[in-house]
């Protein structure tokens, strides 16, 4: 088993330890109340306010 030959300071330990630190998730809220990630589209497609995915539109059938 390895064994630390020196105690290892309060400074390397908390330096070691900085990235522990996590942050809290950032959510954006959209304007229709929609939550989403950021440089995400939102489920009703929309990004940065703009509607970058239009909807679809309803198949109708060809008749022969």
């Amino acid at each position: 088993m390895a064994v630390p030959k020196k105690k290892t300071s309060k400074s390397k330990r908390n330096m070691r330890r900085s990235h522990d630190n996590h942050k809290p998730i950032n959510v954006i809220i959209s304007k229709d109340g929609v939550p989403s990630l950021p440089g995400q589209i939102t489920p009703d497609g929309t990004y940065g306010g703009k509607k970058v995915i239009a909807e679809k539109a309803p198949k109708t059938e060809a008749s022969n």
